[in-house]
């Protein structure tokens, strides 16, 4: 089976490739009566957008959504959502010089062990662009679970070896780290511009939380609902690890340590003291705060020459033009 839809209650399946005339999402499953309007999609894609600072690639694209089908009057019908957003500053031509070279790090090499055959433009669907559907499709997710009372929130937690001390999440909005540590987020600007005048790139981490999500979702044992975080989080470009809760972290506990004590909270709910599960346990929510971070490796588009070889085999050296370099590359935190 294809793999490019996920969910199944609210299933969303991207389509498109990074310079194709256009990509895009359809949601099915959204149930009928939501307001929607493409204001709502396009507050999430803006903030997704590259080229808004001298942090991110230096593609150029409006990312303009627009809704084909699946609302009417500003309300969602139940029917598919199917959503385009088009291409407008696609270069294939700055891939001309490497089309028949594998960049290292790259999905140029699998892409044709599998297929026989690939879009070298760009990466074709294993472009970080084809996550502009992912988006577009979450906008939609957000949304209705804030009808539940459901909030997510994510941040930048670490770059390199900087990480944040303090979580401010009014911080998170104000610098373009997406840093929830004000002092951490300049070190991290420093930090992209000297990997970026030597050509070079950086990974991070990105934490996610989801609060006010119910104490039974999930369907164990093989759909649990980390193992369905797990897959949707790694099947984003460039995330190499998972943590739920603790995460690596519970090697350095012990039980006695790690175990979240039961309690009874004053509105008569049963909760944890602590929650080193990250909200999860026996792969079903306990109703506590769930707790993701996801491990991003250096985008691997670098201005710097790199060995490889060609299609057939020969020893080459790459170098990626510096318009299409992505120091650090703002599609994965989101």
């Amino acid at each position: 089976m294809p793999g490019n839809s996920f969910g199944t209650l609210f299933r969303m399946t991207t389509w498109g490739e990074s310079h194709g005339p256009a990509l895009g999402v359809v949601v099915d499953g959204c149930p009928a009566g939501l307001p929607l309007e493409a204001a709502d999609i396009q507050r999430e894609l803006d903030r997704r957008r590259v080229g808004q600072s001298h942090v991110t690639s230096a593609r150029q694209e409006p990312d303009t959504v627009e809704i084909l089908s699946g609302v009417f009057e500003g309300r969602t019908t139940g029917t598919p959502i199917s959503m385009m957003i088009r291409n407008v500053n696609a270069r294939s031509s700055d891939y001309d010089t490497i089309s028949r070279l594998y960049r290292p790090g790259h999905a140029d090499y699998t892409y044709d062990a599998k297929y026989g055959f690939r879009d070298w433009r760009g990466g074709g669907r294993a472009s970080a662009r084809e996550t502009a559907g992912r988006v577009a499709a979450g906008a939609i997710a957000r949304k209705l679970l804030a009808t539940a009372g459901i909030s997510i929130v994510g941040y930048t937690v670490q770059l390199a070896h900087l990480r944040a001390r303090i979580i401010d999440e009014a911080e998170i909005e104000r610098n373009v780290m997406r840093c929830p540590d004000p002092q951490i987020a300049e070190e991290m600007v420093a930090l992209v511009e000297q990997a970026r005048r030597e050509l070079d790139s950086l990974g991070g981490i990105v934490e996610v939380r989801a609060r006010g999500v119910p104490p039974g979702l999930g369907e164990p044992v093989f759909d649990k609902l980390d193992a369905d975080i797990g897959k949707a989080m790694l099947s984003i470009p460039a995330v190499k690890g998972v943590e739920i809760g603790a995460g690596f972290g519970v090697v350095e506990l012990r039980g006695s340590q790690n175990n979240d004590p039961f309690i009874l909270r004053e509105d008569g709910t049963i909760g944890t003291a602590t929650n080193h599960a990250g909200g999860i346990l026996g792969g079903i929510s306990s109703g506590e705060e769930i707790i993701v971070r996801v491990a991003a490796k250096p985008p691997a588009s670098i201005a710097r020459p790199q060995r490889t070889v060609s299609v057939d085999g020969k020893p080459a050296e790459i170098v990626v033009k510096a318009g299409t370099t992505q120091p650090y590359c703002r599609d994965w935190c989101r």
